[in-house]
């Protein structure tokens, strides 16, 4: 590195960055547990030309009815314009529709249609299998468990109103 710059100082291939004992960490293996699981079922759905997004677009509207596209996006944790293209393609197949606000011609809200229910059909049954696979070797009693620890790590990281509402929709996936 130039004497001049301000980076960290690397010596013999080796830099400052601070050791982490990452399987030591809640949040690691929080992350870890959520991406194969969430592969797992985009693997699961793939076959049947339904993206993980999109079951999270039926699943959210399934438990919560009509909801605007920011709020969606926001529940999702995607940007509005990602979204956006999510959205145009469920639409051309016939499962949403977007209608706009009255009140605000700026906000769209998005609603399911009939025909989202046999892809909606899919998610559940995908989700179940995956659910069994992630759980198995598990009794009944540590699944419990592990569902009131996450429970609990949830409400210590102050989480919002979603908080119900991601419990909820768990409970379908």
């Amino acid at each position: 590195m130039d004497r001049g710059s301000s980076g960290p100082v690397i010596d013999k291939g080796k830099t400052n960055v601070q050791q982490y004992d990452f399987e030591e960490s809640i949040g690691y293996w929080l992350t870890m547990a959520t991406q194969a699981y969430h592969r797992s079922l985009a693997d699961e759905l793939a076959p049947h030309g339904i993206t993980f997004r999109q079951a999270q677009v039926l699943g959210w509207l399934a438990l919560k009815g009509d909801l605007s596209q920011t709020e969606l996006a926001r529940r999702m944790m995607v940007e509005p314009p990602t979204l956006v293209s999510i959205l145009d393609r469920m639409e051309r197949e016939g499962w949403i529709s977007r209608r706009t606000c009255q009140s605000d011609r700026r906000r769209k809200y998005v609603q399911l249609n009939a025909a989202a229910e046999p892809g909606w059909d899919r998610v559940l049954e995908s989700a179940r299998k995956i659910r069994a696979q992630a759980s198995e070797g598990l009794s009944d009693k540590q699944a419990e468990t592990l569902k009131n620890l996450l429970r609990v790590v949830h409400q210590n990281l102050g989480t919002s109103s979603a908080g119900e509402n991601c419990a909820a929709l768990e409970k379908v996936v």
